[in-house]
């Protein structure tokens, strides 16, 4: 009963704390990260006012509090969006990796570390925060510029590196030498299972969402979505990735779904709560023993991680070809340190290989570049224009080139990259299938088998787990083995213009052929020892079987063209639903070019008036391209068509344009002053009527009442109570009133 009393305890001690100091920055104008990680300060372990407060118990709320944070952020930035930003991303990422893990190197030794603990501090300093940038992005409103996708992209990355940095260092610090062979069956490990939940997830969960469609209100929609990514955050933890990890995973399966943008309404309020319980716990990380003990060392590492990853970054972005624009707005949003750094150095602090004080200086140079974060997104803007202005034009003129990435992915490739690229695509794919039903009959068939059967004998046991495990991989052996879609065109045209070709497209088939038997192998050797001719009977077989296997391999297509359908199943409706959104995001991907839909108030200054005569486009240089009217849509509208109350604009610009836009119809929809007035003015008040009052004798017909003002709403006579009596009812002497309308008027009639 004491835990529970001392959780409870926390969260109201937490949340009253979170409360108020969020008012009072929000009252200064001030970030509301700022008044979170003060109120952590306040409330944290280190002051001592709220003992209640452990380091382990501050470690617990910030796992919750990260979990539903990368969850948020995976249902807003999905797997595909990180695919089209994929290799600008990389470049970023490697760019401040490679560079900050130097800069620490550097720093460490410079400040008398050893090199274990400079190698640490290049690892820790190497990437951005993940949920600081989210937080601040969505505070400030930042979401849909033309850069955010980049910087989350990148994010996501850094996170990936992330994990791989961990399995290197714990394993350097252990055998104190570079363990390669970790690294790489660390990337092949993550690889695997972030493509296997991929297709199982896009595979499985938009198809029960479909299904299940009708009835999943909010509640049981919001109850089903938190259940999938707490599974899929125990997933992760059970094969040795992160919670954020997991969380982050399952957000970007749902977003694929048509229930993406549902789910990310409905857990907004909780992904509000539980990102407060983060920054928040944050603050109660702020040692100030140690900072006063350490500060030299807080100070030097805080100023050059910011300047590092700035700088970095802006490299990054630019040698990515994205443009000056780009490269300062990113590069001043990643100037902060991640929270992946809390873990390495406590990683290092367990292992023995960090001193004791390193772990609180580090995260007080994290809350540092955490409160300093949205003061320094602010500075993009005065940095960008000051280095169009000291720059000298040839370089501008070099670095604000367009990128090319886009006329890149725009032009034709040969079809011979075509015909590997696809044929690289299916074969890693369905092999990462195939391994995971390996690994699944090798751990748990034989254990069910024998659970639901006990009585079979040893050898009918390995030829029924055998033949289930070859049914199962049959299609996706097919997949891997049979010519299909856009190996199939690209084979075809590659025949048609040239016969030669037919010898190395002939060499891939075998090829393919003879992976799928190797699959094969594997599965039958694991459970039966053969003899050398029973191996090349079954190699025969199925080279034999394969090969004729093509004019059947339709039939097994149809988990690929669900997995396809599934995937595109949300642009599909987009599309159907905004077909001018779609085909105008389709077509400016990659530029400043932005679709927002704005309400027309009943109040707006113009409504009734034509577009032409509305100075929206001299004041903010955006542009109407649809009127969207009740059921009915106005493409293009005509500088003649007029604007009503309630009316959908879908206005085309760039971000600045439609901000500009936004501000444009809310200056010129506020509620004039007389009527705010007659608001405040409105009243209902009781009447008893006299020989002297106004009303007495009357009829309410005659009262004049709706002339003045105000209106009769009930009579009480004799203990009886009328609502609404008819026109001719006759006041008298006693009856009491209860009128509603002006001050003014309801008080002349008294």
């Amino acid at each position: 009963m004491s835990a529970e009393v001392s959780l409870l305890t926390q969260l109201a001690i937490i949340l009253i704390a979170a409360g108020v100091m969020t008012i009072i920055s929000k009252a200064l104008k001030q970030p509301l990260i700022l008044g979170y990680i003060v109120a952590g300060f306040l409330v944290g372990p280190h002051l001592g006012i709220f003992p209640q407060f452990s380091p382990e118990s501050v470690h617990e709320w910030s796992e919750i509090g990260i979990i539903f944070l990368l969850f948020s952020l995976g249902l807003e930035f999905s797997f595909k969006k990180l695919l089209k930003v994929g290799s600008s991303a990389i470049i970023l990422a490697g760019c401040i990796f490679a560079g900050m893990f130097f800069l620490g190197i550097t720093m460490g030794r410079t400040m008398s570390w050893s090199m274990m603990e400079s190698i640490f501090l290049g690892g820790m300093l190497s990437m951005s925060s993940t949920t600081i940038i989210i937080k601040t992005y969505d505070d400030m409103k930042l979401k849909d510029r033309p850069y955010a996708p980049l910087v989350f992209g990148t994010l996501v990355i850094e996170d990936l590196l992330a994990i791989l940095l961990m399995v290197l260092l714990s394993t350097m610090a252990v055998s104190n030498s570079f363990a390669g062979g970790e690294m790489i069956m660390g990337i092949a490990k993550l690889a695997f299972f972030l493509i296997l939940w991929f297709l199982v997830g896009i595979f499985l969960i938009p198809t029960v969402l479909t299904k299940a469609h009708q009835f999943l209100n909010d509640e049981i929609l919001l109850i089903v979505s938190i259940g999938l990514c707490f599974g899929m955050v125990a997933i992760a933890n059970a094969v040795g990735f992160s919670s954020a990890l997991g969380a982050f995973v399952m957000g970007s399966i749902l977003s694929e779904t048509i229930e993406g943008e549902r789910i990310e309404h409905i857990t907004n309020p909780i992904k509000e709560l539980f990102g407060a319980i983060f920054f928040v716990s944050v603050g109660m990380m702020i040692n100030p023993g140690v900072i006063g003990e350490h500060w030299g060392s807080v100070l030097v590492i805080t100023i050059m991680t910011m300047a590092g990853l700035a700088t970095f970054s802006i490299l990054g972005v630019l040698v990515a070809g994205k443009g000056l624009d780009n490269a300062v707005h990113v590069g001043f949003s990643m100037a902060q340190l991640g929270e992946f750094a809390f873990i390495i150095a406590g990683v290092g602090c367990n292992l023995g290989v960090l001193r004791d004080f390193i772990y609180p200086v580090i995260i007080a140079v994290s809350v540092i570049s955490a409160f300093a974060t949205p003061y320094v997104i602010k500075l993009g803007d005065p940095a960008l224009k000051l280095f169009r202005e000291k720059l000298p034009q040839r370089i501008l003129d070099r670095v604000e080139q367009p990128s090319e990435a886009s006329v890149d992915s725009r032009a034709e490739r040969s079809e011979w990259k075509n015909l590997l690229s696809a044929y690289t695509l299916r074969v890693g794919l369905y092999g990462v299938v195939l391994v995971a039903i390996l690994m699944a009959s090798n751990l748990y068939f034989g254990k069910i088998l024998a659970a639901v059967l006990p009585s079979l004998g040893d050898f009918i046991s390995r030829i029924i787990v055998t033949t289930g495990t070859l049914a199962i991989m049959s299609p996706f052996l097919l997949g891997i083995a049979v010519n299909n879609g856009s190996i199939s065109r690209s084979a075809h045209k590659l025949l048609s213009e040239n016969r030669n070709a037919q010898w190395p497209i002939l060499a891939l088939m075998l090829l393919r052929i003879a992976i799928a038997m190797i699959f094969i192998l594997m599965v039958v050797l694991r459970y039966f020892n053969l003899a050398g001719w029973t191996v090349i009977v079954i190699l025969i077989a199925g080279f034999s079987f394969f090969i004729a296997a093509k004019s059947s391999v339709h039939k097994f297509s149809r988990l690929e063209e669900r997995f396809f359908s599934n995937l595109n199943e949300k642009e599909m409706m987009q599309r159907r639903r905004a077909p001018v959104t779609s085909t105008v995001n389709d077509k400016m991907a990659g530029h400043d070019v932005k679709l927002d839909s704005i309400t027309v108030s009943p109040d707006f200054e113009y409504v009734g008036k034509a577009l032409k005569e509305m100075p929206f486009r001299s004041e903010t240089g955006a542009n109407i391209v649809k009127i969207v009217r009740g059921s009915r849509s106005i493409l293009i509208p005509s500088g003649n068509e007029p604007v009503y109350p309630g009316d959908r604009l879908l206005a085309v610009g760039t971000a600045e344009q439609i901000d500009a836009l936004h501000r444009f119809m809310d200056e010129r929809s506020t509620v004039p002053a007389d009527i705010a007035k007659e608001d405040e003015e409105f009243v209902v008040e009781e009447i008893t009527l006299n020989e002297e009052s106004h009303l007495c004798g009357r009829t309410l017909r005659d009262s004049g009442m709706r002339n003045a003002g105000c209106t009769l709403i009930s009579v009480m006579r004799d203990g009886k109570l009328m609502t609404n009596p008819p026109a001719d009812f006759h006041f008298t002497a006693g009856d009491a009133v209860w009128l509603a309308g002006l001050k003014t008027s309801v008080d002349w009639y008294r």
